[in-house]
């Protein structure tokens, strides 16, 4: 059974006419009564009572004729459907990042995103890059912006890296600055009280590192915040924390860079190697670079 067929048998039995329902479907009438006679016996029932000017519907076609028009309606409704997508009027992008980026970078391309393509619901994951990459390997996300290198044991994932980005100490405008100078060294954060992401958080594990190579324990003056929580904090005078200058542009705290061996972040954006992400989520990664490049 052919949609055709059904769609030639469902314009005979508004017509009743088989020359009239030929000309309305720009088909020859012999093609279309073919059509309809192929349709009859694989079904194995006459769905016409032919008569010269007095067509009619058997049983057979008065029974088919509901289901002829549904099937034809779902069809039409799924190649619209389909259009829609194809042509980003429809759909859904799941993107992954990490909260410092949800805070900075994310929201800026979401806003350009979705001005662009508003029929598109985007679904966002805010986590570190660990749980993310475990998201995409499972097929919860289409794209996610990790901190890279993703170490050993990784999932086989596709990287392209997006961005490096600068540390830098933030302080309280209103406690003393954690050193005179304008730049501030790794070494300087020996001592200082230092206000600390959660565990699994990327910046924490980059910042106890940093304070390792350097030859120090860092101390703690707060720890198990996300992102605002940490700021908060910050701001609260609790101490300073080390938190991506993106960030730290927004926050209105004083910002301290690194001198020298300036501490930096790579960010990438992944995806699954043996599922290429739908082009909805590859028009987003378009616009996050159109971003990337106005900056």
């Amino acid at each position: 059974m052919q949609l055709q067929q059904l769609r030639y048998f469902a314009t005979v039995a508004d017509v009743r006419h088989f020359t009239r329902a030929a000309e309305a479907l720009h088909v020859a009438q012999p093609s279309l009564s073919q059509q309809i006679r192929a349709l009859e016996r694989e079904l194995g029932a006459d769905l016409f009572h032919r008569a010269r000017g007095n067509i009619t519907l058997t049983d057979a076609g008065e029974a088919l004729l509901p289901l002829a028009r549904r099937i034809l309606a779902d069809t039409d409704t799924a190649r619209r459907e389909v259009q829609e997508v194809a042509h980003l009027r429809r759909g859904r992008v799941r993107l992954g990042a990490p909260p410092s980026l949800c805070a900075s970078l994310v929201p800026d391309v979401l806003r350009a995103y979705h001005e662009r393509y508003p029929g598109i619901e985007l679904f966002v994951d805010e986590g570190g890059s660990r749980d993310l990459v475990r998201d995409l390997a499972a097929g919860e996300l289409d794209l996610a912006l990790i901190i890279t290198p993703l170490g050993v044991g990784a999932p086989a994932l596709t990287t392209t890296e997006l961005l490096r980005e600068d540390l830098v100490v933030v302080s309280s405008p209103s406690a003393p600055r954690p050193v005179r100078r304008a730049r501030i060294r790794v070494g300087d954060l020996r001592g200082l009280p230092l206000v600390m992401f959660r565990r699994g958080y990327d910046l924490r594990e980059m910042t106890i590192a940093a304070c390792r190579a350097a030859g120090f324990e860092p101390s703690f003056t707060v720890e198990g915040g996300e992102m605002d929580a940490v700021l908060g904090f910050v701001r609260a005078g609790l101490g300073v924390a080390v938190v991506p200058g993106m960030v730290a542009a927004r926050s209105g705290l004083r910002v301290t860079p690194f001198e020298g061996e300036r501490m930096r972040r790579t960010v990438a954006v992944a995806h699954r190697k043996d599922a290429p992400p739908p082009r909805a989520a590859r028009e987003l990664w378009g616009v996050l670079l159109e971003h990337l490049g106005e900056d």
